[in-house]
């Protein structure tokens, strides 16, 4: 009899074992890899459709809660290879009227930038070396608009949460950044980066860019409300994306040298 029960213990606590065993097995199975997570992050933030356009009001608070607002239209055509074109117009306050920002996304290269002064009527071209300065007078960078190149950083996915993926990005050219590394908050459901920080020599988060509204748009789980912070001085910019449509049929001549002097108007309309 003492046999018998201790036969049904030990079956027992073998099946627990194997059964816990195989879960976890199915789980490590289940959770996607690093590289398979930015890459879905990535076609998230930045891909999404074929095309799209979005209005956006910019709110830039100084540690004093001095505030400037600037009002621009966003319009993005995805191309071959994950080349990418955009242009945004400045349409609010008019001081800025008129200034208009073009980007060639190359991946695998330097991406190619214009900036048109209307002011001065001067195109200025941003150099590969100025992607990490302040985009307009706030605290979101020339880098942040059209995104960072995903090979420009090694990947290491170092914690799984109920809701995110936490990605540790760390620069492959430590010299041409002004952070050692950043941590991704990435949804697990939409695969939206919800929370991104930026650390610093001394290891302290000096930057943070923070997702604070989604909606969806055209099937798109889409940021519609997002936050950068100067950790270090007190400082924001809120971005919120207004009339936001995809897959509307921007031709490729949109995204021309020509459009910055003569921004095309119908696109710029809303549909």
């Amino acid at each position: 009899m003492k046999n018998q029960k201790l036969n049904k213990l030990i079956t027992s606590t073998a099946l627990t074992v194997g059964l816990t065993l195989t879960g976890m097995g199915h789980s490590l199975a289940d959770t996607p890899s690093a590289m398979e997570i930015v890459e879905r992050a990535n076609q998230a933030s930045f891909y999404a459709g074929d095309d799209g356009r979005s209005e956006a009001r910019m709110r830039i608070v100084d540690s004093r809660d001095r505030e400037q607002v600037r009002q621009f239209t966003l319009l993005r055509k995805n191309g071959e290879e994950g080349r990418q074109h955009y242009l945004v117009v400045f349409s609010r306050p008019s001081d800025v009227r008129g200034t208009v920002f073009l980007v060639e996304k190359n991946p695998g290269a330097d991406d190619n930038r214009w900036l048109y002064l209307p002011g001065l009527d001067l195109v200025r071209r941003i150099a590969p070396g100025d992607k990490r300065t302040s985009f307009v007078g706030s605290h979101v960078y020339y880098e942040d608009v059209s995104g960072r190149h995903l090979q420009d950083d090694d990947h290491e996915l170092i914690e799984t949460t109920d809701e995110h993926y936490i990605i540790r990005s760390t620069p492959r050219n430590p010299g041409s950044v002004e952070f050692t590394h950043f941590d991704n908050w990435i949804d697990r459901n939409s695969f939206l980066p919800m929370k991104s920080e930026y650390v610093n020599d001394s290891g302290e988060v000096y930057r943070r860019m923070t997702i604070e509204e989604v909606e969806e748009i055209d099937g798109y789980p889409t940021g519609t409300r997002m936050r950068m912070e100067n950790l270090k001085d007190g400082e924001h910019t809120l971005v919120e994306f207004r009339h936001s449509a995809y897959d509307i049929g921007i031709p490729d001549s949109v995204f021309s040298e020509r459009s910055l002097r003569n921004p095309p108007r119908q696109w710029l309309q809303r549909q």
